[in-house]
């Protein structure tokens, strides 16, 4: 394996990683908000997940391919293979992350899981880093 098909598998880890922090990161909002852990009102840790889940949606509905998949497909192009030959690693995370549905499909779900991070800033607010405590 060469260097620029190493790269590509860090990339597609990396996709990974964000994919399941947006998507996590909403779950533990809910869970947590229900057993009031208070970490999941950190302002910072909620602002950023809201940013991730936004350049999603924003990509989505001017139809911007992820910058993530077009250097991971560049990668793997330098690194002389097909762009579907991964390796064992990123064919199981390109498993779980792609799926074959028009286009439509995956916008709609962007904005609805784009809604349902919106939703949970109202229903479970973080706090201000902004406030004195006490």
């Amino acid at each position: 394996m060469n260097g620029y098909a190493l790269l590509a598998d860090f990339i597609a880890a990396v996709h990974f990683g964000y994919v399941a922090f947006v998507v996590f990161g909403l779950l533990l909002i809910l869970i947590g908000g229900l057993l009031r852990w208070r970490f999941v009102r950190n302002f910072w840790f909620r602002a950023i997940h809201l940013m991730m889940i936004l350049i999603v949606v924003l990509e989505a509905l001017f139809g911007i391919l992820c910058p993530l998949t077009t250097w991971e497909y560049e990668l793997r192009i330098a690194a002389g293979q097909h762009a579907s030959e991964t390796s064992f690693v990123a064919r199981w995370i390109h498993h779980l992350m792609f799926f074959e549905f028009p286009p439509i499909v995956f916008l709609v779900g962007y904005c609805l899981f784009g809604l349902a991070v919106l939703v949970s800033w109202w229903l479970i607010p973080p706090r201000s880093p902004w406030k004195q405590n006490g």
